[in-house]
C-alpha cells in the first residue's frame, strides 16, 4: 500500500478532533498544582493520516489501530535515524492524562529508573539498571511523595526484571534479572533492604553487557505464573537481524526462556520474539504477556512493535518473519516450512515505538473501564523519520483478550522532532490503585490517580 498522505489542517485543532471524535471529551489540562503541556512541534506539518501515526497525533484519549492488512511493503520508505535528544523538562512542561485524571511528581532525581514492581504489602520497587541497584518506595503522601525511600540492594549487574516468590500475599524471595543471571534476596514483607546475601538461580544467561549493535539487548524481564511453578525470563535478540542457523551468538535469544523457581529445568518456552522486554501475567487467564520490539530497518512502518499473549512453544518470527507469514527480505526464501506457523500478535503498536514495561490494571480507583487493561510503556523512537511513541498507552481488554486497538494514556513528554524530556521505561499500580511511571528521561517517577469528572 502507498504511504499515508499529509493532512493540511493545523496540529492542534486534527488533535482536537481526533480526540473528540474518539472519546466524546477534551484532553485533561495540566492539574492546578502543576505546569501547562509540554510545547508541540513547530515543524508545521500534521500526522500522518490512516493507522499510523507519530507524536503530533498523540493525545491521551485518542484510538488508534494497526491490523495485518495495513502493513505497507518493506522499504516503502526510508529507514531513518532520528535520534532524540533528551533534555531538561522545560519549565511550562508535564505530562498530560484523560480528562478527571491527575498527574503528580513522585519521585526525581534517580539514576537511570527503569522497571517499577508493586510488592505485595504496597511497597514500590525500582530497578536503577546502571547503578546496578533496587531501591525501595514506600506509601504516598497527601502532596503524591513517597513517605520513605531506601537502598534495598547494589552490586547488581545491570538489573531489570524484578519478580517476588511465592506469587501471593506472602512471598519469602524477591527475584532479579540481571543481564547475564537470574538471582534472588530472602525476603518478606516490610523488607527496606536485603536481609541476607543474594543466591544465584540462574548463573548464566546470553549476555547483553554491550549496547544494541555491539552485544545486543540488555533487558531480562521475570514473571512467575500464578501457581509459583514457572519463572519466565525475557531475552531479546543480540542483533536486529540475524542467520540463526549459523549465528550461534543467538543461542537461547530472542525468546522466552521458561525455568524453575530453582533455577533448573532451564528451557525455550516461546520463540521468534525479538525483543520481548516486558512480560506479565494475566491474573484473571493465567496467561503470559510480552510487550516487543519488533526489527528496524525496513522503513518507517514496518514491522509494527506489538503486544501479544504468548502461547508455549509459539513461534512468532523472527528472524525469518513478522507479523504471520512476511518474509524478511534480507533472509527471503528462508524456511518456508516455518511460515505458516508464525503467531500473529494480538495487538499491533506503531512501529518503534520500543514498546517496554507493561502491566494488568486490577485495581478500583480508577473508572471501571479500565478494570482489566494492559498499561505499557512506549520509551520512544530513534529510527522513525519523526517521533513516535514517548507515552503510555493502555490496551482494552475483554473477556480475556485485547480488542486489537490501543489508546494514548500519557503524553506530552516531546518538546519538537528534535527534542524530548521524557521516556517512560515501567509501569506499576500502587497499592492504592493509582499508575506509576517510571521515565528514565527526566530520572522521575510520575503517579496518575483518578480525581473525578
Amino acid at each position: 500500500m502507498q504511504l499515508s498522505q499529509k493532512l493540511l489542517m493545523p496540529i492542534v485543532s486534527f488533535a482536537a478532533f481526533l480526540l473528540v471524535a474518539h472519546t466524546g471529551r477534551p484532553a485533561a489540562q495540566a492539574p492546578s498544582n502543576s505546569a501547562a503541556a509540554s510545547p508541540s512541534s513547530s515543524s508545521g506539518t500534521s500526522p500522518a493520516t490512516g493507522p499510523y501515526t507519530d507524536f503530533r497525533g498523540e493525545a491521551p484519549g485518542n484510538v488508534h489501530k494497526i491490523t495485518p492488512a495495513d502493513l505497507p511493503a518493506p522499504y516503502a520508505a526510508p529507514s531513518a535515524q532520528n535520534n532524540p535528544k533528551v533534555v531538561a523538562r522545560p519549565a511550562n512542561a508535564w505530562p498530560q492524562a484523560p480528562a478527571g485524571f491527575k498527574v503528580q511528581l513522585y519521585a526525581e532525581n534517580l539514576d537511570n529508573p527503569r522497571e517499577l514492581r508493586t510488592a505485595p504489602n504496597g511497597d514500590l520497587f525500582l530497578a536503577e539498571s546502571d547503578p546496578g541497584r533496587i531501591r525501595v518506595f514506600r506509601g504516598i503522601t497527601s502532596d503524591g511523595k513517597p513517605e520513605t525511600v531506601e537502598i534495598f540492594a547494589t552490586g547488581l549487574k545491570r538489573p531489570f526484571g524484578i519478580a517476588f516468590y511465592p506469587p501471593g500475599p506472602d512471598p519469602k524471595y524477591v527475584y532479579i534479572g540481571n543481564t547475564d543471571s537470574v538471582v534472588r534476596f530472602p525476603y518478606e514483607n516490610g523488607d527496606l533492604k536485603a536481609r541476607g546475601p543474594q543466591e544465584v538461580v540462574v548463573a548464566h544467561l546470553p549476555s547483553g553487557q554491550e549496547r544494541v549493535g555491539g552485544g545486543g539487548h540488555w533487558t531480562r524481564d521475570l514473571a512467575f505464573s500464578l501457581d509459583g511453578k514457572h519463572l519466565f525470563i525475557a531475552v531479546g535478540s543480540r542483533t536486529n537481524f540475524a542467520d540463526t542457523d549459523k549465528d550461534a551468538t543467538e543461542h537461547n535469544r530472542a525468546n522466552i526462556l521458561e525455568v524453575n523457581p530453582d533455577g533448573t529445568g532451564l528451557h525455550v518456552y516461546a520463540s521468534g520474539i525479538r525483543n520481548p522486554v516486558g512480560i506479565a501475567i494475566d491474573p484473571r487467564t493465567g496467561e503470559l504477556w510480552a510487550s516487543v520490539n519488533e526489527r528496524d530497518r525496513l522503513g518507517d512502518d514496518v514491522p509494527p512493535d506489538y503486544i501479544t499473549h504468548v502461547e508455549p512453544g509459539g513461534f512468532y518470527g523472527w528472524p525469518w518473519y513478522y507479523i504471520g507469514g512476511n518474509w524478511d527480505p534480507r533472509l527471503q526464501g528462508r524456511h518456508p516450512e516455518l511460515k505458516d506457523k508464525v503467531i500473529v500478535p494480538d495487538v499491533l503498536l506503531e512501529p518503534h515505538n520500543a514498546s517496554l514495561e507493561m502491566t494488568f490494571y486490577e485495581k478500583r480507583q480508577f473508572p471501571p473501564e479500565y478494570l482489566g487493561d494492559i498499561f505499557a510503556a512506549e520509551h520512544g523512537s530513534w529510527n522513525h523519520s519523526t517521533k513516535t511513541g514517548y507515552e503510555v498507552i493502555v490496551v482494552p481488554m475483554r473477556h480475556g483478550r485485547a480488542t486489537g486497538e490501543y489508546k494514548d494514556f500519557l503524553t506530552g513528554f516531546v518538546i519538537s522532532d528534535k527534542e524530548v524530556w521524557g521516556r517512560p521505561v515501567g509501569v506499576a499500580v500502587a497499592k492504592d490503585g493509582s499508575l506509576m511511571v517510571s521515565d528514565d528521561g527526566s530520572n522521575s517517577v510520575w503517579r496518575i490517580s483518578y480525581a473525578g469528572k
